[in-house]
């Protein structure tokens, strides 16, 4: 699978989550949902992904926590406020630098209509 073919696939799962739960949830559990309703076709999730940070040969054992973690290939960073901002694209931006992952997506579950609340993020795709 490709980076698009894996965000489709999220994409769809994330319509259906909302689509049943609505918005105005907590994200642990619409990160839970989403991860089940992945693993259902079979699509590779990991949740709460540890990623190390790194900074002139320091690396932070505390490091991040990337919400979901698709196919091994896209980030995925849920959201549920009242609008996403620039810092919330930069923080997804920040993760995709730290791992080498060329696609993102940004999801604000607390949206009427989950399309508007999707951004994608690409880091040299």
């Amino acid at each position: 699978m490709d980076e698009n073919r894996v965000s489709r696939l999220l994409i769809g799962a994330a319509i259906e989550v909302h689509r049943i739960l609505g918005p105005g949830l907590l994200e642990s559990v619409y990160r839970q949902a989403l991860v089940h309703e992945l693993e259902l076709p079979g699509v590779p999730c990991r949740a709460e992904v540890l990623i190390p940070a790194r900074y002139k040969g320091l690396e932070f054992t505390s490091g991040y926590r990337v919400d979901l973690l698709v196919a091994d290939l896209l980030i995925v960073e849920l959201k549920v406020v009242e609008s996403l901002l620039p810092v919330h694209e930069a923080q997804l931006l920040s993760y995709l630098r730290m791992t080498g992952k060329r696609l993102g997506l940004l999801i604000n579950f607390n949206v009427a209509v989950l399309r508007n609340g999707i951004k994608r993020i690409v880091n040299n795709l």
